[in-house]
């Protein structure tokens, strides 16, 4: 941005170790640029007790005083308020929308102490030079309409859900269960979870019933072509058999040949959504890893802004964009057949965005340093922005009806004839099949070479995968364009849902929405989070709503917080249960040589994910407890160790295999591990005082086997032998 407004003549400083940069403006001002990098500033309750809910009394405070890795937002809160002091004039250039609005409102109020009103407001949607110089010159005074109040009121509200659900099932569990177990839920989450459950019910109660078709092969001349029986699906084998008797053998009639022509529209340019669709079905790339890479790309001022919901481009002038993409050599040969038109008009769509156009690319080549991914989502955006532009594409349909007696069977093949805009992205003509039909016309007798019978089962409910939950997330209306992707990632990431393909849901959340659906289904419920979605909407244009949307929100938490604790038994019964069902059985070692009634049993730390030796009958006091290796498979040994009675484990990494006795403090390890550290120290003193006269080291006997114990020989033996 700097380097736009000085056109790469600006001067980098250091305020409070943050690099800022001081330029000299058109219209003779001096003017720093400081990036915030994100939020500064987040919510958290006045109350510091965690285990104190609802948590109703909010504030804003420094990232560093609620969360435990702020980064270095404290040295840029402290460097902006520092240049604030003698600053006459504040410009928000933050993204523009209701996030960026609501980093950058918070800022100009606390850091810059309360020049939210007054600023600037610097508008673009691409980080262009020449967009970026336009933005500045055309600012004008005041907020970006609502959508500060709206973007703050967002954050409170998914907040104040959020943190006070969670801690009320947490709570549940802690005192049905005597322990703490974090059972997180958020407003947007709740439903979102629901959705992949519903979809694992559909498909585990999905009876595959059978159905059959009769397919036929027919020959006029020379050739053979295949026909399905119409109806395509008889729901009974008797039906199918008794058209097979009936046709087989005989000839047929050619009573109806239809040829259709389908036209194809250009597709509208990319919003977010479809983008990320795309992504996913073309490479496999979840939402969230699409979004990290447009954003990237924005950032590099290759694309535009690219959270928005808008199938519309902006009013710019798109033959030059066009030369600008024909530089770039794998696009040059498709740009000249657009650019050399009379007319341009792109193909959009119903979506509008208020605050920013559709994606677009802008032209920029940059440093070509794109990762993969950048590269990925980068062609697709560049390609379907030129497709906007193409000609329509249309397929002839051919349909062939045949009538053997009082049955009727239909071929039919779709084939290409004008490729239009389908050339500028990576996608088939559209044809279906490979092979020809005949030459025929209606009248003509065809012969019936075989007629089979094939048996098939209706297909089960195929499971949410990322896209497919976020383009369901978008139907139904909860969550934003900018976090749907975050709440698919937090269902895997917190254990409620698996898999990289498909969607299962865990049996921990099969129990969580199971226990809101019987005792508080609103949790869960669609229709609660749409009402608030449109609420937050109607704040951006009507800011003096706020305190209505709420209150309204308080009233509806706390009417499930007290469900919750009305049933926090029954929920805390259910959780643990799901716990206990979804653990991975325990790899018994042996019994505990410590307490003599407990079994020593692989343990792994909730905290670092790192396995150790307990007892089961830890909760009852015994402290038995011993490291292990991290790695390799373990399983146990029939036979304990005979210097300290605890149990052997074997390990195997890789092609090795070795056995372990589990006990960190057993003679035999004491023993020899000490006597290697001496005898290994010794021989190394002895060396470095031992000089030749030349001044090289002395070359002395070094027994290769020192510091371990010779193959075959016991361990202990080695001891007291010297080793």
């Amino acid at each position: 941005m700097a380097h736009a407004l000085s056109e790469g003549r600006a001067e980098t400083l250091s305020v409070s170790g943050v690099p800022v940069f001081s330029l000299e403006g058109v219209d003779g001002k001096r003017y720093v640029v400081c990036a915030a990098l994100g939020h500064l500033y987040g919510l958290s309750e006045t109350v510091r007790d965690r285990t104190v809910y609802p948590a109703l009394d909010l504030e804003w405070f420094p990232l560093g005083a609620v969360r435990k890795s702020p980064g270095n937002t404290g040295s840029r809160i402290k460097a902006i308020a520092s240049l604030s002091e003698g600053a006459s004039e504040f410009v928000n250039a933050c993204d523009l929308d209701a996030e960026g609005e609501t980093i950058g409102y918070n800022i100009l109020r606390y850091a810059c102490g309360g020049k939210e009103v007054d600023a600037s407001r610097a508008r673009f949607s691409a980080l262009t030079s020449d967009d970026v110089a336009r933005a500045f010159r055309e600012r004008a005074k005041g907020l970006a309409g609502g959508l500060a109040v709206a973007g703050r009121l967002r954050h409170m509200v998914d907040f104040v859900w959020g943190v006070n659900l969670t801690r009320a099932l947490s709570e549940s569990f802690r005192t049905g269960h005597g322990r703490f177990r974090t059972v997180s839920m958020g407003r947007v989450q709740g439903p979102t979870l629901r959705f992949v459950v519903d979809k694992e019910v559909q498909a585990q109660t999905f009876v595959p019933t059978p159905y059959w078709k009769v397919a036929g092969a027919f020959r006029k001349g020379g050739k053979v072509f295949d026909a399905e029986h119409s109806p395509p699906h008889l729901s009974r084998r008797s039906a199918a058999e008794d058209v097979r008797r009936a046709c087989q053998g005989r000839q047929g009639v050619v009573s109806r040949i239809a040829t259709e022509r389908v036209i194809r529209r250009p597709p509208p340019p990319f919003n977010l959504g479809d983008l990320q669709r795309e992504s996913f079905a073309r490479f496999g790339m979840t939402p969230k890893r699409t979004l990290q890479a447009a954003e990237r790309l924005y950032l590099g001022a290759k694309i535009s802004y690219p959270r928005t919901s808008s199938q519309r481009l902006p009013k710019i002038e798109f033959r030059g964009l066009l030369r600008r993409l024909a530089v770039i050599p794998e696009y040059s040969s498709l740009v000249a057949e657009l650019v050399s038109r009379v007319r341009l008009r792109p193909s959009e769509g119903r979506e509008v965005d208020p605050a920013h156009p559709a994606i677009y690319p802008t032209g920029e080549r940059g440093d070509g340093g794109e990762t993969t991914d950048e590269g990925k989502v980068l062609d697709l955006v560049v390609r379907r922005f030129l497709a906007c532009f193409g000609d329509d594409a249309v397929d002839e349909k051919k349909s062939i009806e045949i009538s053997v007696g009082d049955h009727e069977f239909i071929t039919e093949r779709r084939r290409n004839l004008v490729s239009g805009w389908t050339k500028f992205v990576h996608l088939g003509s559209g044809g279906e099949g490979t092979v020809a039909l005949p030459q025929v016309e209606e009248g003509d007798i065809v012969t019936v070479e075989e007629v089979d019978v094939l048996e098939r089962f209706r297909e089960r409910p195929t499971r949410y995968n990322q896209a497919t939950l976020l383009e369901k997330m978008q139907a139904e209306g909860i969550g934003t364009k900018a976090t749907r992707a975050d709440v698919i990632s937090t269902l895997v990431a917190r254990g409620y849902a698996v898999g990289a393909k498909s969607l299962t849901p865990t049996e921990l959340g099969l129990a969580l929405v199971d226990s809101m659906l019987e005792y508080c289904p609103q949790i869960v419920s669609t229709g609660l989070t749409r009402e608030l979605e449109d609420r937050l909407e109607r704040v951006e244009s009507s800011p003096d709503s706020k305190g209505e949307v709420f209150d309204e929100t308080l009233k509806s938490l706390s009417a499930q917080i007290r469900l919750v604790r009305q049933h926090e038994r029954d929920i805390a019964d259910r959780i643990a249960g799901s716990l206990r069902e979804a653990a991975p059985p325990a790899v018994e070692l042996g019994g505990c040589p410590v307490c003599k009634e407990g079994r020593l049993v692989v343990v792994r730390s909730r905290k670092s994910g790192k396995r150790f030796v307990g007892c089961t009958h830890y909760p009852q006091g015994c402290v038995a407890s011993a490291p292990l290796p991290q790695k390799g498979a373990l399983k146990p040994t029939p036979s304990p160790c005979a210097s300290c009675g605890w149990p052997v484990a074997q390990i195997r990494f890789g092609r090795r295999s070795w056995k372990l006795c589990v006990n960190d403090r057993c003679p035999r390890k004491v023993n020899v591990y000490s006597m290697q550290k001496i005898t290994v120290r010794r021989v190394s003193k002895e060396l470095r005082a031992q000089r030749n006269p030349l001044g090289g080291q002395a070359r002395v006997p070094f027994d290769k086997t020192v510091g371990r114990v010779p193959r075959g020989r016991d361990k202990g033996q080695a001891d007291q032998d010297g080793w």
